[in-house]
């Protein structure tokens, strides 16, 4: 494992000093997929139905101990409901929109470490033929070596921000699509909530107030 170690970064040394930049791309925009994945895979591991969840909001049935969708938008409308139907279907529309916010974290940043990756291997794929064309200005053409060394920044870092583009690319429109898929569910159950909300809730009479 340490020489394979040593044969990248020996590899990433000759595309210069852009590689820097296109690892730490690649570094964040890895850790962000990551932390998607585990936020959905949480999502959809265990959830309650929609029954259930009327039955909690309405009924004040317990709310079984789990991390999906339906069960964090009826946490969260739990933890700030006043009992008033009119400011709970508030309560409820603010408990959606965070849960919305929540799934959309960190998709535009994926997206955009994955676009800034390719260019930033044209940067280098550019600088590299600059060293290259200043060393066939000053030695021309019978110098290979010394035309190696600017051919090499050009096109490790070319294939460097394709590396991490492709993969990014293709994760971070799957990851939106399952964003919008579990946005489209908050808002049918939002909907529903509400509207039972509104039609089965009583306001906290001024005798049972605390």
């Amino acid at each position: 494992m340490p020489t394979q170690l040593q044969h990248a970064l020996d590899y990433m040394r000759l595309g210069g000093w852009v590689m820097i930049p296109i690892g730490v791309c690649s570094v964040a925009m890895w850790m962000f997929i990551a932390e998607r994945l585990r936020m959905f895979r949480e999502l959809g591991r265990g959830d309650v139905s929609v029954a259930e969840a009327i039955a909690v909001v309405s009924d004040g049935a317990e709310l079984r101990p789990v991390e999906g969708l339906r069960a964090r938008l009826v946490r969260g409308y739990l933890a700030e409901r006043s009992g008033y139907p009119e400011i709970d279907c508030q309560v409820m529309r603010h408990s959606a929109m965070k849960l919305r916010g929540l799934l959309r974290a960190r998709l535009a940043a994926i997206a955009v470490l994955a676009a800034v990756a390719p260019l930033l291997g044209l940067l280098g794929t550019v600088l590299g033929m600059i060293e290259t064309f200043d060393v066939i200005a000053f030695f021309g053409t019978s110098n290979a070596k010394a035309m190696a060394g600017g051919i090499s920044v050009a096109l490790i870092t070319t294939q460097g921000g394709l590396v991490v583009a492709i993969p990014g690319l293709y994760i971070s429109g799957n990851l939106s699509r399952k964003s919008r898929h579990l946005e489209t569910m908050l808002d049918e159950i939002t909907t529903v909530l509400v509207r039972h909300i509104r039609n089965h809730a009583n306001p906290v009479r001024e005798d049972d107030a605390p």
